[in-house]
């Protein structure tokens, strides 16, 4: 099994870049089935999101374009219960189906927070897309995943957009946090 060590904790293989691949292949079969004869635009959260959006935009057989937000609750290893919205949204949404790309749902608070941000917008429909979500941890049912990825229990994990500290996005698997 491979791992890694990031400020003196270790972190296993999770997931490998071959299951990332499939997920995103399913998830991008899903969107494109109800987006066949649209033109959504899809809203990156960064800065986890943007691998993920990478890969999902070209798994897409379906016009689409693309804008990004920054929104930041976590520090280290733990959401910090506030939501940080450090780059604002800075497209027109109006009458236009969004599709919010993100990395990972977990408590939910950030994207309970956008949602309300983006429907005082007015866009047609607003959807969620996580590569992962923690359903365990969810305290916001508005802000569940429309599609999803991969469920997974409460777990710290790094890699594929996932950082700690800023540091591990690179990585092409996802790792989680060795439990002592």
């Amino acid at each position: 099994m491979k791992s890694v060590t990031y400020e003196g904790m270790t972190f296993d293989e999770y997931i490998s870049k071959q299951e990332i691949e499939q997920i995103v292949q399913d998830v991008a079969s899903r969107i494109a089935a109800d987006y066949e004869d649209k033109h959504p635009i899809l809203i990156c959260v960064l800065h986890g999101a943007m691998f993920f959006l990478t890969d999902l935009m070209r798994a897409l057989p379906i016009d689409c374009t693309v804008a990004t937000v920054h929104l930041q609750s976590y520090d280290g290893t733990s959401s910090t219960g506030q939501v940080r919205e450090n780059v604002p949204l800075r497209v027109d949404i109006r009458d236009r189906d969004v599709i919010v790309v993100e990395d990972i749902v977990d408590s939910g608070i950030t994207m309970h927070y956008f949602k309300q941000i983006l429907r005082a917008r007015q866009p047609r429909t607003v959807k969620v897309v996580s590569l992962l979500s923690k359903p365990s941890e969810l305290q916001y049912p508005d802000a569940k995943p429309d599609y999803c990825g991969r469920e997974i229990p409460k777990k710290f994990v790094i890699g594929y957009g996932f950082d700690i500290h800023e540091y591990a996005r690179n990585l092409p698997e996802i790792y989680a946090l060795r439990e002592n």
